[in-house]
């Protein structure tokens, strides 16, 4: 048997965002809630799952419970509280979920932010593709698709700040992400990327003629890199609504074209999971801080690419041996996950506080 999450694919502030948010020693209740937001451009509706600060009803269960993970509790379908807040959009890591972010969106929607991420179609856990992962373009009009739904719906519109709207990713995420503050990808860069780098988790994904579909692995062809839609894979997809972005071990970070990444206009938050030379070439984005006007740099030592999933459960190890999985998914070194999320929480709101202060 195999394990249903391909999560080796690739390697998931913001103006005046914290002006009106509360501070951590004030935390709000978090409620959470599913909705559906249909697509033009995909043949099924997206799966969302929002957080938000509530007033403390609704039913208290976990979010995205699975085997693997610790799973964080909220007030399921919870009466949002009253007031206007910032919206924070998260987009996951190839072979993940929404709900593997539901974590640092708990955290962030204590601290007065309404938080929300799509499963992207194709590029999920249990319905992933080597032929869907390069699609960046999909994942951006996800996000601003689910922008667009919530300012417009009836349970979050009037709770929705639209002048504050930022975006946090990680991995193919963090590529969403920076496409969405004005980077534009290279493909004949990322080809060369992917001769020079076939170790790699993102090229070893796309020549291995395996993917994920019904929640069963499935027998692919290898992608060839140059089958893919070149128009699409290099145009903008740039959304002018977002204020700033937090880029957690982005991928394509060989593919991005310079210019372009000296052009966004907006703050920058990089942060990479790992020690100074142990950071792999995919996702190590210090050059990319220093190529962007208003960035800022960080990393996170004694963690690696998978530290940013959900703390596992007691047994996981032993349990994603016995299904066949490959990669180490939960098999920390030198520091609890815990403890590297609590770092990672830091940094991020601290990025909040540092762009406010910028934008002010």
């Amino acid at each position: 048997m195999r394990l249903k999450l391909p999560f080796l694919v690739l390697l998931p502030f913001i103006g005046p965002f914290l002006a009106d948010t509360a501070l951590a020693s004030d935390a709000l209740p978090v409620g959470t809630q599913k909705i559906s937001v249909v697509s033009p451009i995909r043949d099924r509706a997206l799966a969302v799952t929002v957080w938000y600060p509530s007033k403390g009803d609704g039913q208290t269960a976990s979010v995205g419970e699975n085997p693997i993970f610790e799973s964080p509790t909220a007030s399921r379908n919870a009466t949002i509280e009253a007031g206007r807040f910032p919206l924070i959009l998260v987009s996951h890591g190839s072979g993940s979920r929404a709900d593997g972010m539901g974590w640092i969106a708990i955290e962030l929607a204590k601290a007065g932010f309404i938080v929300a991420g799509p499963n992207h179609p194709g590029t999920t856990s249990g319905d992933s593709t080597p032929e869907a992962t390069p699609k960046i373009w999909e994942r951006t009009q996800d996000i601003s698709e689910v922008i667009t739904a919530l300012s417009a719906d009836p349970r979050f519109r009037t709770a929705v700040d639209k002048a504050r709207i930022g975006v946090l990713g990680f991995s193919l995420g963090g590529s969403t992400a920076i496409e969405l503050a004005g980077a534009r990808a290279d493909l004949n860069a990322y080809k060369q990327y992917c001769e020079t780098n076939s170790d790699m988790m993102d090229c070893r994904w796309f020549r291995g003629g395996r993917g994920f579909a019904g929640g069963e692995e499935v027998a692919v062809e290898p992608l060839n890199l140059g089958s893919v839609d070149r128009s699409r894979f290099e145009q903008s997809n740039r959304d002018t609504r977002i204020s700033g972005a937090v880029l957690v071990d982005p991928g394509l970070v060989e593919a991005l074209k310079p210019d372009s990444i000296g052009a966004i206009d907006i703050p920058l938050a990089f942060i990479n999971l790992g020690s100074a030379g142990h950071i792999p070439a995919a996702v190590l984005s210090d050059a990319l801080a220093r190529q962007a006007p208003n960035a800022t740099y960080a990393q996170v030592d004694k963690a690696d690419h998978f530290s940013f999933l959900p703390v596992c459960k007691p047994g996981a190890v032993e349990f994603l041996k016995k299904v066949g999985e490959p990669d180490p998914i939960c098999n920390d070194t030198g520091r609890t996950r815990a403890d590297i999320h609590r770092e990672l929480t830091g940094l991020i709101i601290a990025a909040f506080n540092r762009m406010s202060k910028t934008g002010d």
